[in-house]
């Protein structure tokens, strides 16, 4: 009977073992790991334009910089506000093609752009998640403005564009990410061929208005730190709803 009652107690404590495992597993997850509706962050890198003055990808670059915030709608989906600083440089010897004085030709940009964001994967740091990573890839579309001047003063005029990125997001801390974009600007109106501050370089082969590919292209690739807040309500573990 003795032994009977020794496998008893070893049933009923085997029983509670297995019973309290969800919840231990819950509660150490709870406190580990929480998601937040927004983040804001700073962003830096080197840019690039394809155009007249240089027909090739990193023929023409320059220092870009600027901060941006984001919306999450859903866990893979999500708004993005971003603003950065760009300069179109370009350095012309005497008896170019262009005709035009010999010397270093600049436009500065200002771009702001509001873009959907998909993520291939749940980012987050829940160990006992496996949908869930510290790693995911991303892509971004939407419609952007850029403001041209050839200086800080003066505001020479304002294109439209639409913005294609790719990136990847690296959670590495419970509120903190850091980020690698690759972002494509595509002009779509009549100034998207005058990125280079000088008029002798727009609208070369007469095309504006009816091919949006004969417009310039400005590109940027940049490394993000974001700071993540605003928590979203915690999911119901076991809840009772009246009738």
């Amino acid at each position: 009977m003795l032994q009977k009652s020794h496998y008893y107690i070893g049933y009923l404590f085997a029983f509670a073992w297995i019973v309290s495992l969800p919840v231990s597993v819950y509660a150490k997850d709870d406190s580990q790991h929480q998601f937040y509706l927004m983040d804001v962050g700073v962003q830096g890198g080197a840019a690039y334009y394809v155009g007249e003055l240089a027909p090739h990808v990193f023929m023409s670059t320059s220092e870009t910089y600027g901060a941006q915030a984001r919306l999450k709608i859903n866990p893979r989906w999500a708004v993005q506000l971003k603003g950065q600083h760009q300069r179109v440089v370009n350095t012309l010897e005497a008896g170019n093609e262009w005709g035009v004085s010999a010397g270093k030709y600049q436009n500065l940009m200002w771009h702001v752009d509001v873009m959907g964001e998909y993520n291939f994967f749940l980012l987050g740091l829940n160990e006992y998640d496996i949908h869930m990573r510290p790693l995911t890839p991303y892509m971004a579309l939407g419609v952007g403005m850029t403001v041209m001047g050839t200086s800080s003063s003066s505001i020479a005029g304002v294109a439209v564009y639409l913005p294609v990125a790719i990136g990847l997001k690296w959670k590495f801390a419970e509120r903190w990410q850091l980020q690698v974009a690759w972002q494509h600007n595509v002009y779509v109106d009549k100034n998207g061929d005058a990125l280079e501050g000088n008029s002798a370089f727009d609208n070369t082969y007469q095309m504006n208005g009816t091919n949006i590919m004969n417009n310039d292209i400005t590109s940027t690739l940049t490394v993000g730190l974001m700071f993540e807040f605003g928590r979203e309500n915690k999911p119901c573990v076991m809840c009772t709803y009246d009738m």
